[in-house]
């Protein structure tokens, strides 16, 4: 009996689920590569030839042929994104005054929420790729939840943070983590796949919350596989404000990134960084 074979929309060529199973496993979750199954045209049963191609697909094939390597890594370069790079996520309109957008596609109802609104969010995807969250704080005894936050309760990089999910087909509900609910949050959270804490230092205290039981359960939830970022680990170890600093001679960081404890050093380093190179 001939295994089913689909087309995998990314390349044209028909493969069977193990042979795609096994191309995408380690990049999404089985589910997910069962439902991208699920959406591919089974190919056409008794076809002993490809039909014939564009032109310019022709070309390339041929040129492929030509560079069996090439090839290899051009095949590879795009099953590594499916469907978003086949077709990009449609946005909506942000969120005006008084809308929120963080009721689904993950259920939230159990969590209380503190800010006004969702001023300016994306409407969630309707199927997202990965569903996160943004977890805040929002400190009751200080104006708006504190320092770091507009009028409306969430902090000014928050909705930028989430926006930017979204625009790449995942979800982000914006959540506050409330201290008395503790074990109905961390419960709630397990419907996320990952996590983006913005928690600022000394803040779950001030709320009246316990910082160390709020890292215990992060470190739980990463132990289910959930991604947390940062997690309380990278948080204790690499600092907050300073962190910059501890990667600076990393490929991903600067190496004339400073951090300034006094008035002298401000001026000598300051100065000294700015002449280094344009910022």
């Amino acid at each position: 009996m001939p295994v089913e074979k689909r087309i995998d929309p990314e390349d044209g060529a028909a493969y069977t689920f193990e042979e795609m199973s096994e191309f995408y496993r380690g990049k999404f979750k089985k589910a997910a590569i069962a439902s991208y199954w699920d959406d591919c045209k089974p190919a056409k049963k008794g076809k002993t030839k490809k039909e014939p191609e564009p032109k310019a697909k022709g070309k390339a094939k041929a040129k492929a042929k030509a560079e069996p390597k090439a090839k290899v890594k051009a095949k590879a370069k795009a099953k590594a994104e499916p469907k978003a790079k086949a077709e990009a996520p449609k946005l909506g309109k942000p969120a005006t005054a008084g809308q929120n957008r963080s009721a689904r596609p993950v259920n939230v109802s159990a969590l209380t929420k503190k800010t006004t609104d969702d001023l300016g969010l994306l409407p969630q995807p309707l199927k997202p790729r990965f569903k996160s969250a943004l977890v805040g704080i929002y400190v009751r005894s200080q104006p708006y939840g504190g320092s770091d936050k507009s009028s409306n309760g969430h902090r000014y990089d928050s909705i930028p943070f989430a926006n930017g999910m979204i625009s790449s087909g995942m979800s982000c509900q914006l959540i506050q983590y409330v201290h008395e609910e503790k074990d109905t949050f961390f419960e709630v959270c397990k419907g996320f796949d990952a996590l983006i804490v913005r928690c600022n230092p000394g803040q779950i205290k001030a709320d009246g919350g316990d910082q160390g039981k709020f890292d215990d359960g992060m470190r739980g939830l990463r132990k289910l596989g959930i991604q947390v970022w940062p997690s309380p680990d990278v948080m204790e170890f690499m600092g907050a404000k300073d962190a910059l600093c501890k990667i600076a001679t990393m490929n991903i960081g600067l190496e004339d990134t400073l951090a300034y404890y006094d008035a002298a050093s401000f001026s000598a380093g300051f100065k000294k960084t700015m002449a280094f190179q344009p910022r």
